[in-house]
């Protein structure tokens, strides 16, 4: 799979969602851009920069494995006066006590005499149309005040938005911890607030927007069936498994973590609710799921609630099926899932419940509303269809016929 990677890069063939055919296909043909495998390179260059995964193991701790043997490999042939980033989103001390031993071992070469090192987070927000990596601004922290110094001068003259050096690395990776720790801590706020509201028979998505009508001190989040992608749902485990080497428990964090972790059982939950108005039992009966994306308008399933969702749905011996434009198969436990090749009138109307997990814009939510038998809507997207349930909201049933 690496070696594919490789080789479509250097032919000008994209297989990333976010990036554009035609840019990839003309950096390659002008020569500013070269895929390989081969750590022998590291000896052209003067600026690294580490983009690896950083997951949780099967234990929920972090997986700093892709950063150490990254970095081992580059310390075989690191020059002087070469730049090292890390930018993967990592817990608070790992450019400083790891990342810079393991270089210095490797290398023979000492960190701020020989080369330099520091960390910038990536800020990456797949689908947005208006902020890409050139022109969001670039946090910046590094080791002594050289290294700071000549890598904010690289990301400057390669970016268009403006740098922000900080004075640590640990300053810089605790930052980025804490931009998602934010989002994780305000969707679980909203996620209980959604529980509580369904009990109450209001709805969440009619609350949400007569509170954002206030022009200061609040910022609209929103509710579904948990979260998804490489950084917020993970990210907040690597600050509680940190903040435990100082003997520091984080209880709101961990609290929000809770409550969103179990934001797809609650979804399988309603769903059988949904269905005993039906006179029906989950077990047994066809549930298709749309969509499988973590996010509306792009293909990565990366820790994507509506995988868990589907799981949770066959545990209680549903039937399940999923339709994504987006997504035409997944890979889960080893297990290929392949998607239905079309949203058919047939396909709506043979299932007994639509499940809607992922808000795509490509789909045709007024043909499901026509044809559905139950819809069980966690995005709200049925919210200006046509002749939709006017009650609305977070998890309500529109029933249809």
């Amino acid at each position: 799979m690496q070696l594919k990677k490789v080789n479509m890069v250097n032919a000008g063939y994209n297989y990333i969602g976010d990036v554009v055919d035609s840019d990839l296909a003309n950096l390659v043909k002008s020569g500013l851009l070269r895929a390989t495998n081969d750590f022998n390179f590291v000896r052209e260059v003067d600026f690294i920069a580490i983009c690896v995964p950083t997951p949780l193991d099967s234990h929920q701790q972090p997986d700093i494995s892709y950063v150490k043997s990254s970095a081992q490999q580059i310390a075989k042939f690191l020059k002087k006066e070469t730049m090292v980033i890390l930018e993967s989103t990592t817990y608070p001390g790992t450019t400083e006590e790891l990342l810079k031993s393991i270089l210095e071992a490797g290398s023979g070469l000492k960190c701020g005499k020989d080369f330099y090192l520091g960390f910038s987070p990536e800020r990456v927000d797949p689908g947005n149309l208006i902020y890409k990596t050139k022109n969001t601004p670039k946090v910046v922290g590094a080791i002594g005040e050289n290294a700071l110094e000549v890598i904010s001068a690289m990301y400057r003259t390669v970016l268009e938005s403006d740098v922000y050096p900080v004075s640590s690395p640990a300053v810089a990776e605790m930052e980025k911890i804490l931009e998602n720790t934010y989002r994780n801590i305000n969707i679980g706020l909203v996620n209980e607030l959604a529980i509580l509201c369904d009990k109450m028979s209001i709805s969440i998505w009619e609350v949400i927007d007569a509170a954002k009508t206030k022009p200061y001190g609040f910022q609209p989040f929103y509710p579904g069936p948990g979260l998804g992608g490489h950084c917020i749902p993970l990210d907040p485990y690597y600050l509680s498994w940190k903040a435990r080497e100082y003997g520091f428990h984080t209880s709101m964090i961990e609290s929000s973590m809770m409550i969103n972790d179990k934001m797809p059982e609650y979804c399988v939950g309603r769903a059988a609710r949904v269905l005993n108005g039906h006179r029906k039992s989950l077990n047994g009966s066809k549930v298709l799921v749309l969509g499988v994306a973590y996010k509306q308008d792009i293909d990565d399933y990366r820790e994507s609630p509506a995988i868990r969702v589907i799981e949770e749905l066959e545990k209680t011996g549903a039937k399940v099926s999923y339709f994504d434009p987006w997504v035409s198969e997944y890979c889960e436990h080893g297990q290929v899932r392949r998607s239905i090749p079309a949203l058919t009138v047939e396909a709506i109307e043979d299932a007994d419940l639509i499940m809607v997990t992922t808000a795509h814009t490509n789909v045709d939510y007024q043909l499901i509303q026509k044809h559905a038998k139950a819809i069980f809507d966690t995005k709200n997207v049925m919210k200006n269809i046509t002749h939709a349930n006017a009650a609305g909201g977070l998890f309500d049933l529109y029933r249809i016929g």
